[in-house]
């Protein structure tokens, strides 16, 4: 696996800091950041995702909270139309 450091929490100290990099042979990205408390995934199960699917977080996975300064780092798919509303409608 090869990673690609995209960024890194502005300002940031020594240790523990928001970071993200992404895995150049799959574009997956790999995200350090706040793990969510209860309140968070609480709100989020309340919101809900699609009809029929469950809001429960499976042992291989868990909820991270991601500053909105560090979203300047998440790379946009290369066919995105950067025009930033859902084209959905």
């Amino acid at each position: 696996m090869a990673l690609e450091f995209l960024g890194i929490y502005p300002n940031t100290p020594d240790d523990g800091s928001p970071t993200i990099w992404r895995d150049t042979d799959t574009g997956d990205l790999l995200i350090q950041s706040y793990k969510a408390g209860p309140e968070d995934i609480r709100a989020a199960q309340e919101v809900g995702s699609i009809p029929g699917h469950t809001t429960d977080i499976p042992d291989h996975e868990f909820m991270i909270r991601l500053p909105e300064s560090m979203i300047q780092f998440i790379p946009r798919p290369k066919d995105e139309d950067n025009s930033g509303g859902n084209s959905g409608s």
